[in-house]
């Protein structure tokens, strides 16, 4: 491969991947980059040969590698880019900080983020998905991103830049996300603790949160989240028609969908990324067989087969 910059933050070869994905499969990364901070990361892309490819990764939390690896120097960002700040209204977090954190920072200084509380991953990956849950998404509170494009400049984009939609978003080829502002509205830090501890006691009765999963796998046909209220209808959703064309609990290999919330998938022991991947077009297929709806992944799946 190409010779690489040399950065102050850590830069490894043929790096396994599957350990940093929460579905814990995936082959390794041709390399993986860890910045040391901002700068870092600035001038590392800033004189990277424009033809070597970039992937940046969250905690892995919404991912499937599968198991060939990935062509490409993957950008992971640690400490450097966890802070989270909050001023007045506005709460300003690393593209690294984890989306519960925030939104337990937030209501300890009396700010409602709290539909971040039981998205997993990170504040990088919620923005590039619009993440939301309870009716709520990204888009209904940010106010501006940082990034650091393909070649090396730090720039500061509106959230009207981006063309935030239900679980997509229009970046910049090649940037990485390093933080966000968010507008959060008040209100009492007592209150918004309970309506979490309400949130997470819902999230865990339904979820498969003990589990190696990857969070919701198809969008809902619908077109938007679960809002958690008590007239929320069932009609579209992906568990729903998962359900009605049979396929709860079914499995390849070590992957299954979850007997206990249909639309997430699982490891359930030893399962490869083919297997998982596998399942989850057969899901699809047999969900269009019988209802003539097409499943649209949610996990993002990204590298390249394993050699046979």
């Amino acid at each position: 491969m190409t010779t690489l910059p040399t950065p102050r933050g850590a830069l490894t070869p043929d790096r396994p991947l599957s350990d940093l994905t929460w579905l814990r499969v995936g082959g390794p990364a041709d390399w993986l980059f860890q910045p040391a901070d901002e700068a870092d990361l600035a001038e590392f892309l800033a004189v990277l040969p424009p033809g070597v490819p970039v992937f940046p990764m969250g905690v892995g939390s919404n991912l499937i590698v599968r198991d060939g690896g990935i062509r490409a120097v993957v950008i992971r960002l640690g400490r450097g880019f966890n802070g989270i700040t909050v001023e007045g209204g506005r709460v300003t977090a690393g593209a690294a900080a984890l989306d519960a954190h925030v939104a337990r920072k937030a209501a300890e200084a009396g700010r409602d983020l709290t539909f971040l509380r039981t998205i997993p991953g990170s504040i990088g990956g919620a923005v590039r998905m619009n993440a939301g849950c309870y009716g709520h998404y990204v888009a209904d509170f940010l106010k501006e991103i940082r990034i650091v494009t393909r070649s090396g400049q730090i720039e500061t984009l509106p959230a009207a830049a981006l063309n935030l939609r239900y679980r997509q978003s229009d970046l910049p080829d090649g940037a990485v996300v390093i933080g966000a502002t968010f507008n959060a509205p008040a209100g009492d830090p007592a209150a918004l603790a309970a309506r979490m501890e309400d949130q997470l006691a819902k999230r865990d009765a339904s979820q498969p949160t003990k589990d190696r999963s990857a969070g919701s796998t198809f969008r809902n046909p619908l077109g938007r989240s679960s809002t958690g209220a008590a007239d929320d209808t069932h009609e579209l959703k992906a568990w729903k028609v998962i359900d009605e064309a049979g396929m709860r609990g079914a499995r390849i290999g070590g992957a299954q969908m979850s007997e206990m919330h249909s639309n997430f998938l699982i490891n359930a022991g030893g399962a490869t990324a083919a297997d998982l991947e596998n399942l989850g077009e057969e899901v699809r297929k047999r969900v269009f067989q019988h209802s003539g709806i097409t499943l649209e992944w949610e996990i993002m799946r990204v590298g390249e087969p394993a050699t046979k």
